[in-house]
């Protein structure tokens, strides 16, 4: 056959090859094998290998000497490297620790008032990030509790500056299960700062939730109408859910709309999308303080950081006062471009 290259006979024998024994298969299969290698092709091949085999052992071969001298470079550069980084991080501690100590505010706003009144110009909304941590970490103290006074804390310099609001993203959101305990805490911490009289108002609220204000905060009474003049601080806690959750929910919905007609396609740009994740999450931060030695963002909403200044110290862990003054300092001496 022109096919197979079998006469018809060969064909009809290879058919039927249950009458033929293994020897005849192999006889009928043998012409159409590539030829087997011959033994001085294959003793090349084998010399050749073994040739590039030992001239990779000789090459990756050193001497004594040689092993002596990497070893010793590689120590010294290690050694040099270690005492650079551990010089760096005594040096900034104990700058901050003397910071602290000149910049401590004692828990008094006017020395939180005069520390930035200088400063040529102070963010309007100010982002900051807490973790919350189930041990001893960074905080003062574990869980929970930590974290409620890390955020009274950070809301009292806050409100001591002149900042009227104040975001802190937890990536977890567990402070938004407890919206009338943080609100309790926060204006605990506020009377301590300013006493009782001079306590700046305060409105808690989160995403997706209704504003926590009592009814003493904002003022409704007519005592509180004379005091007008006193200082409002606003408290958005923030979570991991109202960045890409919240990004993904606002598409499906405009999609949606505009499947429906309710919304033009041309009318769907980034102005709109701006607009919509103000009003369900919060504005664009001025200032994003870290608390943590790296940059970390931990789910931090990405539309609300595409201008924002990010500040964070090396070596730093935890919640501590010398970090947010240094940032605030920062911002002043930042000009914002904005593409320019």
């Amino acid at each position: 056959m022109a096919t197979t290259g079998l006469t018809s006979t060969q064909e009809a024998a290879f058919r039927r090859s249950k009458q033929l024994s293994i020897q005849q298969r192999e006889e009928l299969l043998k012409p159409f094998l590539p030829s087997e290698p011959t033994s001085s092709s294959d003793t090349a091949s084998k010399k050749a290998l073994s040739d590039r085999t030992s001239q990779t052992t000789k090459s990756r071969k050193t001497g004594p000497v040689k092993t002596f001298l990497y070893l010793a470079i590689y120590h010294t550069i290690a050694l040099l490297f270690s005492i650079f980084f551990r010089f760096r991080r005594a040096y900034r501690l104990v700058r901050g620790n003397i910071i602290s100590l000149l910049k401590y505010h004692h828990r008094t706003p006017e020395f939180i008032a005069h520390d930035v009144k200088n400063l040529e110009k102070m963010p309007k909304h100010l982002s900051v990030i807490v973790e919350y941590q189930e041990d001893e970490g960074g905080q003062g103290t574990a869980g929970l509790e930590g974290l409620v006074n890390d955020v009274c804390e950070i809301a009292a310099w806050a409100a001591s500056a002149g900042i009227p609001l104040l975001s802190v993203y937890e990536r977890t959101g567990v402070l938004k299960n407890y919206l009338p305990q943080t609100h309790a805490s926060i204006w605990s911490t506020l009377e301590s700062y300013f006493g009782p009289q001079r306590k700046p108002t305060l409105s808690l609220r989160a995403p997706h939730l209704s504003s926590y204000s009592p009814p003493n905060t904002p003022p409704q009474t007519a005592e509180d109408e004379i005091n007008q003049g006193r200082k409002h601080l606003t408290v958005l806690l923030l979570s991991e859910h109202d960045g890409r959750d919240t990004i993904v929910d606002l598409t499906r919905t405009l999609a949606e709309m505009a499947q429906k007609g309710d919304v033009r396609q041309e009318q769907i740009n980034t102005d709109l999308i701006d607009a919509q994740l103000n009003d369900h999450v919060s504005s664009e931060p001025d200032l994003l303080i870290l608390f943590s030695p790296t940059v970390m963002l931990k789910g931090y909403p990405p539309w609300q950081l595409r201008l924002t200044e990010i500040f964070h110290l090396p070596d730093n862990k935890g919640v501590n006062y010398q970090v947010f003054l240094r940032a605030l300092y920062n911002f002043a001496k930042v000009e914002m471009r904005l593409g320019r």
